[in-house]
């Protein structure tokens, strides 16, 4: 304001700007004179003190908690809201909660006090106007924070987290009711909105527990396909994707995949495009595998709705599919690097013999397992489902938490399924024989984003792995 000789520096961080500056109109620019304002000593000391008097006020209401002894020590797996939040601990000593908070890519230390302030540091980034934005703080090193809890009521625990070289603060308020906690992360940002809870509920200990892989097949051959594979995998169960190279929308598979960095992917190795509405060519000039208008053929065995139009009824040559095999998978090495493995879309890799054996040879060159040729001998991994023929979803739902029974200590399974959405294109996405593709790919991804799925993982003890985790492993 260069009539006034002033600049008015505003560094808080808030969703509505204008209210701020309508205080500076409203009580600093009356206050500015053009004349040189007398010397005031009363108010200058008045303003003095209070500036040294101010302080931010520890949030206290209840000292202690009935509730408090029972949560001592134990774990809370988080079992509805976006999966990247793995679950949370809480440990209660000498008035100092410390809690840690397990994501996807890294456990969050943080400490809190009873009736005072914890200064202390963490990675965990609090909020920002612009959260959202590319490498979003990205370098900066840990920040600065002061903690303190109190308890609400006897079942209400509330932290309060203070970002100190920023104008912000997140309150985390954990409700428990028995077994099961509902968190609510809170802010200036979302305090005015429809927040969504996590739910949590604590873990079990089962020694020794069954591993089992969560795969979701076929990335790339529809919009909606991508779209439920990615909410599969955000916000329920699913622990590895497999992708389709030549698909039609393999481009948006790799755009989701680079979004979504933590999740295992698979090449889905494909020689057959199965729907009558839409279709995929291979790679590479390999005659004996595509038809007259150069697709791949529908099927991989006789078909009687596809009378000569299997693989199985032509002279395919393994060399062929050999150099196709190659291609796709340089081409997926290209687009998605962390590849872990290669599975077969509709048994392409397993089969005949020599394909097998090709496969085998191929994985080498390549440092990728073919998890599909021979799983259960090489990698001990063993394949498990349930019949689904004539459920309707709940009733899935029920099959597929019932099956948890019959997993055996000590050993890893793959579950293998097509998550989808029940909408305009995929009801256009057919073959003869299947039809009702968008209503059973839905209930895959009702079933895979269940809140009484991931309760029944939890309470169970089963131990979720991707293939990525089984195979480091074996190395």
């Amino acid at each position: 304001m260069p009539e006034q000789d002033a600049v008015v520096i505003i560094t808080a961080e808030a969703p509505d700007m204008q209210s701020e500056i309508n205080l500076v109109w409203e009580y600093l620019l009356p206050a500015l004179k053009t004349q040189k304002v007398p010397t005031n000593k009363a108010a200058y000391a008045k303003l003095k003190n209070t500036i040294q008097s101010l302080s931010l006020l520890i949030p206290q209401q209840q000292t202690n908690s009935t509730m408090q002894a029972s949560i001592q020590g134990k774990t809370f797996a988080i079992t509805a809201g976006d999966v990247s939040f793995k679950n949370i601990k809480f440990d209660f000593q000498d008035g100092v909660c410390a809690i840690k908070l397990g994501t996807d890519t890294i456990t969050h230390d943080l400490k809190f006090g009873l009736g005072k302030w914890i200064f202390d540091q963490t990675t965990k980034r609090g909020p920002y106007l612009v959260a959202g934005a590319k490498a979003n703080r990205t370098g900066l090193p840990a920040f600065k924070i002061a903690g303190s809890y109190t308890w609400q009521d006897n079942n209400t625990l509330m932290f309060t987290l203070r970002y100190i070289e920023s104008p912000h603060t997140e309150t985390i308020v954990c409700k428990f009711d028995g077994d099961k906690v509902s968190i609510d992360f809170q802010n200036i940002f979302n305090q005015n909105t429809k927040r969504t809870l996590f739910k949590g509920i604590q873990t079990v200990s089962r020694p020794n527990a069954p591993k089992l892989i969560i795969r979701g097949d076929d990335m790339g051959y529809s919009h909606s396909g991508n779209d439920a594979l990615i909410q599969s995998y955000r916000n329920g169960i699913e622990t590895s994707i497999e992708v389709i190279v030549p698909s039609p929308w393999f481009p948006e598979a790799v755009k989701l995949l680079k979004e979504n960095p933590n999740i295992d992917v698979g090449l889905h190795f494909a020689i057959t495009s199965e729907w009558d509405n839409v279709k995929w060519r291979p790679l590479t000039d390999c005659p004996s595998l595509k038809n007259a208008d150069g697709y791949f053929f529908p099927m991989l065995f006789h078909n009687k709705n596809y009378l000569k139009q299997a693989v199985m009824d032509q002279d395919w040559k393994v060399e062929d599919i050999e150099k196709e095999l190659h291609a796709q998978i340089k081409m997926a090495l290209k687009y998605i690097p962390r590849l872990s493995h290669v599975s077969g879309h509709m048994f392409s890799l397993g089969f005949a013999p020599e394909v097998k054996e090709m496969a085998k040879r191929v994985a080498k060159q390549y440092n990728l397992p073919m998890v599909d040729t021979d799983g259960t001998q090489d990698y001990k991994i063993n394949y498990t489902g349930f019949d689904a023929r004539g459920l309707n979803t709940q009733q899935k739902i029920q099959a597929f938490i019932e099956m948890f029974d019959k997993l055996e200590d000590g050993k890893t399974y793959v579950f293998v399924e097509h998550p989808g959405l029940d909408n305009h294109e995929l009801r256009a996405i057919s073959h003869i024989g299947y039809e009702d593709v968008a209503e059973g790919r839905q209930d895959v991804t009702t079933i895979f984003t269940s809140e009484e799925v991931r309760v029944a993982v939890v309470k169970k003890g089963i131990e979720l792995v991707s293939y990525k985790d089984v195979l480091q492993k074996l190395k």
